[in-house]
């Protein structure tokens, strides 16, 4: 697995803002970054992967921002059979994880790995961490299977760094209440699904520190990117 390692040195600054950033060319990373943000509902992931495409564009870096599930127009309608369609909430957990690795599969083929070739950072709002927690931790689905899955989706499409927000159930909860939209069949979960979810995200960090950075997303919004940036 690729570790993400900058080096102070070849740290390249943005000529908008001044400020050395974590996106780079050298010898340990030859291109631009794949870098994906993880967490619960609530946690603040999106917004956070929003600000940061935004902040690599302004500085003239070639970024493209892109979703799971989605990001093409088979994950898309993957997306709303697993969120929205009105016959999902007989969907049985195994059906669940093959539809997330259909539309992963797709969107790394399709999407990922022909932009990192073009030398393009790609930023991606989940990827297949959620998998490892949603359907193993929280769903309880075998996690052998699940590893192996996750390897045929992705191939050797491995992220360089991935930022966990990590928030409390009961403030996630609170934030999508103020947000004026549909809830998804995923956020209807009680709230012992997300706090399962919040702990299989902390244990990944514990066992891939060189790669997960956890970040308390409970903290402005305008604090939390500068710390990511």
């Amino acid at each position: 697995q690729a570790g993400f390692q900058p080096a102070v040195s070849s740290r390249a600054r943005c000529p908008v803002d001044g400020q050395a950033g974590s996106l780079y060319y050298s010898e340990i990373m030859p291109r631009l970054p794949f870098i994906t943000f993880e967490g619960s509902e609530g946690s603040g992931k999106s917004t956070q992967a929003d600000r940061l495409a935004a902040r690599v564009q302004r500085c003239g870096l070639p970024c493209i921002l892109t979703r799971e599930p989605g990001g093409t127009p088979i994950g898309e309608s993957i997306r709303d059979l697993l969120q929205f369609a009105p016959h999902n909430s007989n969907m049985t957990p195994e059906t669940e994880l093959l539809l997330f690795e259909a539309s992963r599969s797709q969107l790394v083929r399709e999407i990922i790995k022909p932009a990192l070739g073009r030398g393009i950072c790609v930023i991606a709002d989940r990827f297949f961490d959620s998998t490892t927690v949603y359907q193993g931790a929280a769903r309880k689905l075998d996690r052998e299977i699940i590893d192996r899955l996750n390897a045929f989706a992705i191939g050797d499409c491995v992220p360089d760094i991935t930022f966990v927000l990590d928030v409390d159930a009961a403030t996630a909860e609170s934030r999508m209440q103020h947000v004026p939209r549909k809830a998804d069949r995923m956020e209807q979960e009680p709230a012992e699904f997300y706090e399962r979810v919040r702990r299989g995200y902390r244990d990944l960090a514990e066992r891939e520190p060189n790669r997960i950075v956890l970040i308390d997303g409970s903290r402005d919004p305008d604090e939390i990117e500068n710390e990511i940036w």
